[in-house]
């Protein structure tokens, strides 16, 4: 674990590539926290996760620079906002955030907040950030939501969202699993047409035994009212449609069933994902992986597509 003393000894020399500890620390007492920091404080953040990671035994993970776009965004919405949550006030939860953006892994988040901190210098807000990680990695059961993000097994990449206002800083982080590459697919489509979704596995570890298509109506502008009021959880919806991968010929599911889409022992698919409603809205396209058919798997990746006439 990364303990707070570390974090500075190892922080400061690197904010201004100065080999003097002292004349660093003096320099960035100095001055207010900005984006120039954003690199080394995302850098500082990704070390603490991955030695975490590592002492659980886990996968390194890798920085992704949509994710910390798409994180950005959000840290800056919450922060002007004067909130904390995981919708944002476009109503847009994690995953929408994400997959409109153009990104397809799995996504899960990590929110954060600090209000009236003691300094907006770069050293101070460095440590607030390195505290705020901190106090979520150190959750106990049954509340420790987000210290099972940190350690989820089948993570890959992640991207961290920083945005200080006043003396108001928060921190997001955007998770990912990175397991399937996708070709090209329109973001939009009108209701009632249909979209191709093909691609292959970036590993050969994993086989996609599943995918879910689930509809959410587009969602409207959220009040700050609202969106102060204890954050509150997000999901999917209870209703989705279930696509199982085509049998052999010859053959079917024991309900008689052949399967819905295509898969090749080479690791392509091809999914065709119907936006049946007629209205307006976005469709979350979930793929789950496995390594043998007794592993109850995981989410592998994510699609959306948003559903509207023009």
């Amino acid at each position: 674990m990364t303990d707070r003393r570390s974090f500075l000894i190892t922080t400061a020399p690197l904010v201004l590539g100065l080999p003097a500890l002292m004349r660093a620390q003096t320099l960035i007492e100095r001055g207010r926290f900005n984006d120039e920091q954003l690199p080394l404080a995302r850098e500082q953040l990704l070390k603490m996760v991955n030695t975490e990671r590592a002492g659980a035994g886990l996968s390194q993970l890798k920085l992704d620079e949509l994710a910390c776009q798409v994180a950005s965004r959000h840290a800056r919405d919450m922060v002007t906002g004067g909130f904390i949550n995981h919708f944002g006030t476009d109503g847009l939860k994690p995953f929408h955030r994400y997959g409109l953006a153009g990104g397809t892994d799995a996504v899960q988040e990590n929110c954060s907040s600090a209000e009236g901190i003691g300094s907006v210098s770069p050293l101070r807000v460095l440590n607030d950030l390195h505290d705020m990680h901190q106090s979520m990695m150190d959750e106990v059961p049954p509340q420790d939501g987000h210290r099972k993000t940190i350690l989820f097994p089948h993570h890959t990449h992640i991207g961290f969202g920083i945005a200080l206002e006043n003396r108001s800083l928060r921190l997001d982080e955007l998770y990912l699993g990175r397991y399937l590459q996708f070709d090209p697919f329109p973001a939009r489509a009108k209701p009632k047409s249909s979209v191709i979704l093909t691609g292959k596995h970036l590993t050969s570890n994993h086989f996609l035994f599943g995918v879910d298509v689930c509809f959410e109506r587009l969602p409207g502008s959220l009040s700050i009212d609202w969106l102060r009021q204890n954050p509150r959880p997000i999901s999917l919806p209870d209703a989705f449609l279930h696509l199982r991968p085509k049998v052999p010929e010859g053959t079917t599911y024991t309900d008689g069933g052949t399967g819905d889409f295509d898969w090749k022992t080479a690791g392509k698919f091809r999914v065709r994902v119907g936006l049946s409603k007629g209205e307006p809205g976005i469709y979350t396209v979930i793929f789950w992986l496995r390594k043998s058919p007794k592993d109850p798997g995981f989410v592998g990746a994510q699609a959306c597509i948003e559903s509207r006439e023009s």
